[in-house]
């Protein structure tokens, strides 16, 4: 069978989903189809949330409302070959279409290292976008006593917070010094940490998983410091790796991290052939240099400026680097990073200071709920420029680390804080008198 279209998307996750959109939505007269796998989408990042809060997968299902309302096109099929040449997808069913652009968001599935003895045991699961998949371990998950959890990025600690939540003694083994300790400064991810701890998750730091051990299925895991920690399972948590296969087969640049190679303007070598999300290369936004970043919100904003420049190429439409913005919760607390740590500005060799506030987000304090909230702002001492910065709260928490990635994106300094107006009303904010991020720009600036 043979079909043609104007606009193939291939991938149906969140880059997929906003690449069809935004293309349908600005070009309206071109016929846009999307491809995907899966039946059924899931959020991203809601995924840990399934396991404990949710409940089941059905509640993280992605709408396809927008996709149907606009006019898209959606196939549940499998791409298995590109000519860039003539312009052609074929698929798993037989089905070849002809496309006049063609935007890749194949996304990337879990790292489950070769080197590691026992990977393929039973009950050793990896966290995928499958909902078919995630409801078997969701429901098997609910049958054990014990679990490791490997690796504690985000996905590690929001699935380990969620499992024990359902009365499982999770062990959350992390061979850094300390958990979240790629997205966050020490000081920040001590609070995060503890706050783990006290809720009834054994927090390993500083240990790596050596093996995993069992006849068969999972009795054991065997750490680095010689420790050995039975268990029931195990769900590997190490990273993500891109989907690129099918790029690379068609002749499509690749780079030395394992990704798509794409332009500001998400370009490919190929013509006419644009990548978009966690397949697509990223370039870090203060340093310039390769990044391996991969957030939901990276992946809709790549697909925005994709989907935007597929018929027109404009100047202001361009993708200038990731700032890698991320947040998470614990409990009732919230944390959240945007741009450059303390420790990563160090190892770039940035001239910084830096500056912190606590103070309370409700003013009064005693006035609905309050929680803590603290700001940190890593700054350039030449220019006083907002380089990064982290936040612990509440809920709010999440809005503010955008608001700090507004910042970084807009180049905007120490001046600009300091002389920022800002709305404050006593439930939802903090007083106008001491406002953590400008406070926290306040101790910067007698730093410079």
């Amino acid at each position: 069978m043979k079909e043609k279209t104007d606009v193939l998307v291939i991938g149906g996750s969140a880059a997929g989903l906003v690449a069809a959109m935004t293309a349908k939505s600005n070009y309206k007269d071109k016929k846009v189809v999307l491809i995907r796998k899966e039946e059924k989408v899931m959020i991203p990042c809601g995924i840990p949330y399934i396991f404990g809060t949710l409940e089941s997968s059905d509640s993280n299902i992605l709408p396809d409302g927008g996709l149907l309302n606009l006019g898209v096109e959606i196939k549940v099929d499998t791409v298995t070959a590109i000519n860039t040449e003539d312009k052609i997808c074929k698929t798993a069913s037989g089905l070849e279409i002809a496309y006049d652009r063609l935007v890749i968001a194949t996304g990337s599935q879990p790292s489950k290292p070769d080197w590691l003895k026992g990977k393929d045991l039973e009950n050793v699961f990896t966290i995928p976008k499958d909902n078919k998949y995630l409801d078997v371990i969701t429901e098997k998950l609910s049958t054990f006593k014990n679990v490791a959890v490997i690796g504690a990025g985000f996905i590690g600690v929001e699935m380990s917070d969620e499992l024990n939540k359902r009365d499982i003694k999770v062990s959350l083994i992390e061979k850094e010094p300390h958990i979240l300790a790629l997205a966050f400064d020490e000081d920040i991810a001590v609070d995060a940490e503890q706050l783990l701890r006290d809720r009834g998750v054994e927090v390993i730091t500083g240990a790596s998983i050596k093996e995993i051990q069992g006849k068969g299925k999972v009795s054991s895991v065997l750490l680095s410091d010689g420790r050995v920690l039975e268990t029931d399972a195990v769900v590997l948590s190490m990273g993500y790796l891109p989907n690129v296969t099918l790029a690379k087969e068609s002749g499509i640049h690749i780079n030395e991290k394992g990704f798509i190679i794409v332009d500001e303007f998400l370009r490919t070598n190929a013509k006419d052939v644009f990548a978009a999300g966690d397949c697509a290369e990223k370039r870090d936004f203060a340093t310039s240099k390769l990044a391996t970043t991969m957030l939901a919100s990276t992946a809709c904003a790549e697909a925005r400026v994709a989907a935007l420049n597929l018929y027109k190429i404009s100047t202001v439409r361009k993708f200038k680097g990731t700032i890698g913005i991320y947040s998470t919760c614990i409990g009732d607390t919230a944390f959240g990073v945007a741009g450059l740590t303390e420790e990563a500005a160090s190892k770039e060799g940035f001239n910084f200071v830096t500056g912190k506030f606590t103070g309370v987000d409700r003013h009064p304090g005693k006035l609905n709920n309050p929680h803590k909230q603290c700001v940190k702002l890593i700054v350039s001492k030449e220019c006083g420029r907002i380089l990064g910065g982290s936040v612990i709260g509440g809920m709010s928490a999440g809005e503010l680390t955008n608001v700090l990635g507004f910042l970084i994106q807009g180049s905007m300094s120490i001046a600009d804080l300091l002389v920022a107006q800002i709305g404050t009303q006593p439930m939802l904010t903090a007083s106008p008198a001491a406002y953590p991020l400008i406070k926290a720009a306040e101790a910067a600036a007698k730093n410079l």
